[in-house]
């Protein structure tokens, strides 16, 4: 019997009969629409066939671990602001916006109506509530700004906002540490899958992310990226904006696949397959930023794990070779790259005010720009940098734009919230020397990193790796609740754990 007294013998009828006449209408529909003859038959082909599945499937691909996968890999492998779905909406429609609203518009019924979902504290109120007060505050003090690209700061802000909704939500909905090592492993092998083909990519100069619509005819292509010649070559942007945040992108994930090596003993050498896919995809885009941020993570790991890192160095000449015969070439780009003809700070101070200015040569007049407008700046999402619309210079600095758009409050509600995760993740390092306590600290190195990086790119203007850091940061509230509500247990510092 089940809970409202019908046998379960009728209720799995009920089940299957509904599984058989969906898939009969759905195969009713199929002939349809090929008897039809319609243009758009290779549009509604693939959504017919949905129905089926759903509904044979349903409670399993519904279930909120799974949704969150979904949104992993949408995020991962179908690039943003590169292809959009059928429709004649004021705007574009894209899949992961898509996804992203009608899950968020799930969840928000589920907080209504379901006891088991109900939103969570995560630590971080303070900060986002300073960085919400900024954004405000900068676009109620410059209303005439505001006006003229007043849709493309309200496209910015509905961005921003999706960063959040999605980081509560993982707060609400993953309830255990296992559901975080399931996203975590598809994060990390994604990633390396993403690493390999961007290897491809490297050496052959095929972008398999700009054919995805041969394979899924739904999808419809908006724009090619097109990466422009710095000197260094065609660079490999694979499902990224652009070869620079993709670079970010793999390194982020990095110390994930470095925390399932150690946390997971029987696949452990998968992991370092993937940890090596990351790096070299990575690097194979030449980008100056990833290689900081893995400077930056190797002195969060020396600081939080200093006796295991110099286990480390002996696989430094291996990996050097590996680079050098998979991406032939890297090596001596990013080389010339930090040590151009001239020197690197020469580099960057010069053209000023012109389209290709260098990071130094944009900061004393961005600084003397934020003097007009110092605490809430100028509005956020106001300075457009591209199309007919555009009104202010590119800023390959992404503390220094903030500061112009949301002033010196935006900067440091930022900040609060990047450092408050780094802070509390560095204790947890440093107090569990468990599998766990690689986590945290690779959590860290990750938070650490991504900081570190704005300095050389508009990192906020590159949706899929800022939502990767939404997902680490959730990560972090989910596994270190607030101390009021849920305090740390300290683990002995001897306690080893292997996945049997």
């Amino acid at each position: 019997m089940t809970a409202s007294g019908v046998p379960r013998s009728t209720t799995s009828v009920d089940r299957s009969l509904s599984s058989v006449y969906a898939l009969v209408l759905t195969m009713v529909l199929i002939i349809a629409t090929v008897v039809q003859g319609s243009s758009q038959q290779k549009v509604v082909l693939p959504v017919l066939a949905l129905i089926p599945l759903v509904t044979l499937f349903g409670r399993t691909l519904l279930a909120w671990r799974n949704l969150l996968i979904l949104t992993i890999l949408v995020v991962l492998f179908i690039p943003i602001r590169r292809y959009s779905l059928p429709g004649n909406l004021p705007f574009q429609m894209e899949p992961y916006r898509l996804l992203v609203a009608l899950i968020i518009a799930g969840w928000g019924s589920s907080l209504l109506i379901d006891p088991r979902v109900r939103s969570r504290r995560t630590g971080y109120e303070g900060p986002l509530a300073l960085v919400f007060f900024a954004i405000l505050g900068s676009l109620a003090t410059n209303p005439g700004r505001f006006a003229a690209v007043q849709t493309y700061a309200l496209k910015q802000l509905t961005f921003f906002l999706s960063f959040v909704l999605v980081f509560y939500l993982v707060v609400s909905v993953v309830r255990s540490t296992r559901d975080v090592d399931a996203l975590i492993r598809v994060l990390v092998t994604g990633g390396g899958i993403l690493g390999l083909t961007t290897v491809w990519e490297a050496r052959t100069h095929f972008n398999v992310y700009n054919h995805l619509a041969t394979v899924m005819p739904i999808l419809r292509v908006e724009v090619i990226p097109w990466v422009g010649q710095d000197g260094r070559g065609d660079r490999a942007y694979g499902s990224a904006q652009h070869a620079i945040p993709l670079g970010a992108a793999l390194i982020l994930l990095l110390p994930l696949a470095v925390y399932l090596a150690h946390q997971d003993y029987r696949r452990r050498w998968f992991w370092i397959a993937c940890a090596a896919a990351l790096v070299m995809g990575s690097l194979a885009t030449y980008s100056r930023t990833s290689v900081l941020m893995l400077l930056v993570m190797i002195v969060v790991y020396f600081r939080l794990r200093p006796r295991q890192m110099r286990t480390f160095w002996p696989a430094l000449i291996p990996a050097v070779l590996l680079l050098h015969f998979a991406v032939p070439g890297t090596i001596g780009t990013l080389k010339n790259s930090f040590f151009p003809e001239g020197g690197l700070i020469a580099q960057q101070d010069s053209g000023a005010g012109t389209a290709g200015s260098g990071r130094i040569a944009d900061l004393g007049p961005g600084l003397h720009e934020w003097t007009h407008q110092p605490f809430v700046g100028q509005g956020f999402g106001t300075r457009i940098v591209e199309g007919p619309q555009a009104n202010a210079g590119i800023l390959d600095d992404q503390w220094l734009g903030t500061l112009l758009e949301t002033g010196i409050l935006g900067v440091l509600g930022w900040a609060w919230l990047l450092s408050r995760a780094v802070r509390r993740l560095n204790r947890a390092a440093r107090a569990d020397q468990s599998p766990r306590g690689w986590l945290f600290a690779g959590l860290s190195a990750s938070v650490c990193a991504y900081a570190f990086s704005m300095l050389t790119y508009d990192a906020f203007a590159f949706i899929q790796v800022t939502f990767l850091l939404f997902f680490l940061l959730s990560f972090a509230a989910v596994l270190l609740p607030p101390a009021a509500r849920e305090p740390l247990k300290v683990l002995p510092r001897r306690t080893v754990v292997a996945t049997r």
